[in-house]
């Protein structure tokens, strides 16, 4: 099927007054293209394992308050937005295609790269190991176009306010035990203090102390490839990923509590307001 009659893979949403936040969104996608689906060894079920189930919907108000919104549409089997173009095992990819990838981390040695090959349980998601075609096509039809117009938007936001600020968010399953960050409700990832100024960060506890629900900073989760790629404090764009525990909105059967869903999309949207407003306080810090 050619992509003309595919929905766009790509969602880029902006307010009538917009603001100096931007809001990504990359691994809420429920869109399969045909292709995945027939490529796949597993159900879509498995696949949509994959997803930050409905984190969307937290997002949902984001725009009302302020920010422009950038959404990936199509799953994250598709391609893994939050990954780097380099960020594959070489074992998880064509012979031909190792070359090109080399020193995996743990999440890619799981299979977990820029393409998602594998889950512990039920072993590859694929028929056949991803070669160049593939790997292209997923790149060119989803991955690429993100980044393009999320650089895009805070390209503006930082020409119209003189910085921008991106809110990277996700959701993730309870923290184990033994795990750092464990009993975390919501974790913070600034990359270590390497992509936001302390002034944004102490906002974004205090909101999310608000809830209250622990909070952790960078344990588990630092942030990944999008605040790490977007995140240019000296060019006054900041980035933060958030990451919300499934189990604060989800129902036992992984679909949405409707109430709890609410009081978090009422709260995000107060933090993307929040975070717009001080903006012109806290851009400049990060420009020096």
């Amino acid at each position: 099927m050619p992509l003309a009659s595919l929905p766009a893979a790509i969602a880029v949403d902006r307010p009538a007054e917009p603001g100096p936040v931007v809001v990504s969104v990359s691994h809420a996608g429920r869109i399969y293209p045909p292709e995945i689906l027939a490529a796949a060894r597993v159900d879509r079920s498995v696949l949509e394992r994959l997803e930050d189930g409905w984190c969307d919907l937290i997002a949902a108000d984001a725009v009302k308050a302020g920010a422009t919104l950038v959404q990936a549409m199509w799953a994250r089997a598709v391609a893994d937005c939050n990954r780097g173009e380099g960020q594959m095992a070489p074992g998880e990819v064509a012979p031909p295609l190792r070359p090109r990838f080399s020193a995996p981390g743990r999440k890619e040695r799981a299979g977990l790269g820029v393409v998602p090959t594998r889950l512990a349980d039920c072993g590859s998601l694929w028929k056949r190991p991803i070669d160049g075609p593939q790997l292209d096509w997923r790149l060119d039809a989803l991955h690429r176009p993100f980044h393009r117009a999320l650089a895009a938007e805070l390209a503006v936001a930082q020409r119209r306010f003189g910085g921008a600020i991106l809110i990277d968010l996700h959701s993730m399953p309870p923290i184990p035990r033994g795990q750092p960050g464990h009993g975390a409700g919501i974790v913070i990832g600034d990359r270590f203090g390497g992509t936001a100024d302390e002034a944004l960060i102490e906002l974004i506890v205090d909101e999310a102390e608000g809830l209250g629900v622990p909070v952790s900073r960078n344990q588990p989760y630092a942030g990944g490839h999008i605040v790490r790629t977007h995140g240019k404090p000296a060019d006054a764009i900041q980035a933060v990923q958030i990451e919300i525990d499934r189990s604060l909105y989800l129902q036992a059967d992984r679909t949405p509590d409707p109430e709890r869903v609410a009081a978090l999309r009422n709260w995000f949207s107060g933090l993307v307001e929040r975070a717009g407003r001080i903006g012109a306080d806290v851009l400049p810090l990060a420009a020096e």
